[in-house]
């Protein structure tokens, strides 16, 4: 899907909320984000002229076992603008917003935007070109918000993509240098940002969508898995630090065995103060010291 094309889609989905009055210069707007990585970029992209909470900020727990409370409800419910993942990520958020049909409230469905549906791999956040697709559709909906403070957004805009400069370049430093490197992963976080840097990931599937989904992985699919790391057909591991089981413990242990570092990433931001930016590209630090050490 063309960027604005898929622009497009995510104002049907901000518009099918109805049509909520704008708001007046100066006036502050509020923005619920489903997870803090989004409610990151939101609110740099919004500055001073928005206030952002974030649902699931917890460095320590799972997103895809998170239940909203009452809080959540009512902050749903006060939220000129809610951010969501989608495609089955934050399914609670969505059930929020179904018991409370607010009609000031506008709601950018990533997922939609993006053109995937539940069942897609959800970790849109590791895909820097679907990253730049939300911030300019968030800074469309606060334009469409706040359109007297239009000038402000776009420069917000500006100023972002600047600070975003070391992330973007570390990204193309890693797939200029390790272009084809095999790499491993225990699940499928990884999977957008591996295609991005240009490595290629050679973990089964099945291995990585069970483990995303909470699932034993079938025995083939391990046996396969092993035998990569085994054989050192792999430069580097990938593991998600918020999902821990016995299969992915015994593949880490495995790995350190054959000398094979691993790299471990997470599904909210680590610590919860970085900024999006600074977060990913500690993450991506990481790696290329860990592919450079086996080259």
């Amino acid at each position: 899907m063309g960027r604005w094309a898929a622009l497009l889609v995510g104002f049907l989905f901000l518009a099918a909320c109805g049509g909520a009055a704008p708001v007046q210069s100066g006036t502050s707007i509020t923005v619920v984000a489903g997870e803090n990585f989004w409610g990151s970029i939101a609110a740099q992209l919004g500055g001073s002229k928005v206030t952002v909470q974030s649902v699931v900020t917890d460095p320590n727990a799972d997103p895809h076992e998170y239940e909203s409370s009452s809080s959540d409800a009512r902050a749903f419910a006060e939220a000129r603008l809610v951010i969501l993942n989608g495609a089955g990520y934050d399914s609670w958020g969505q059930k929020l917003l179904d018991a409370n049909k607010a009609t000031n409230r506008r709601v950018l469905n990533i997922a939609g935007l993006l053109g995937k549906k539940e069942g897609d791999n959800p970790h849109f956040w590791y895909d820097p070109t679907y990253v730049a697709q939300v911030t300019d559709a968030i800074t469309a909906a606060y334009k469409s918000i706040d359109s007297a403070d239009a000038s402000y957004f776009d420069q917000q805009r500006s100023e972002l993509a600047a600070r975003f400069k070391p992330y973007t370049d570390e990204i193309a430093s890693i797939k200029q240098r390790y272009s084809n490197t095999p790499i491993g992963a225990t699940e499928s976080i990884f999977q957008y940002m591996a295609a991005a840097l240009g490595l290629k990931l050679t973990t089964p599937v099945e291995f990585m969508d069970a483990v995303a989904e909470g699932n034993d992985p079938p025995a083939g699919a391990v046996a396969t898995f092993q035998s990569q790391i085994s054989g050192n057909q792999i430069k580097a591991l990938v593991y998600n630090v918020q999902t821990s089981t016995a299969i992915t413990t015994n593949i880490k242990a495995l790995a350190a065995s054959r000398h094979i570092p691993s790299v471990g990433v997470s599904e909210t931001l680590q610590p919860a103060n970085l900024s999006f930016q600074d977060w990913q590209l500690k993450q991506l630090q990481d790696l290329e010291a860990a592919l450079k050490s086996t080259s």
